[in-house]
């Protein structure tokens, strides 16, 4: 059942450093940093528009000179891939199962 008072938000300590690493063990792979430690963003801001990303990436998977004459790279001439039929490579059906077949051939 959800809270009916949605205003009031509980009050208490939001910081808790406990979690981070031991100042002597800070130059381990991945040290654990303290909430209050200033990040670098290497996103800027002013240039990060997701929308313009995606029209730019939409352009170039588009773009027709990306195409080597009208063919995908590798590919066999066009006729040369077939499906498997639904029992190919299956052993024939004999009624018995797998275990009882190799359990036979063993003894035998």
């Amino acid at each position: 059942m959800p809270s009916r008072n949605t205003d009031e938000a509980p009050s208490g300590e939001v910081m808790d450093d406990s979690y981070v690493s031991r100042s002597g063990s800070k130059n381990e792979a991945i040290p654990v940093q303290s909430d209050s430690d200033r990040v670098i963003d290497p996103i800027d801001t002013s240039k990060a528009d997701t929308d313009a990303q995606l029209e730019k990436d939409d352009a170039e998977a588009i773009d027709t000179r990306n195409i080597m004459k009208e063919r995908t790279r590798h590919a066999q001439p066009e006729g040369s891939y077939r499906e498997p039929g639904d029992t190919e490579g299956l052993p024939d059906d004999t009624g018995r199962s797998a275990n009882t077949l190799t359990r036979n051939q063993n003894t035998a």
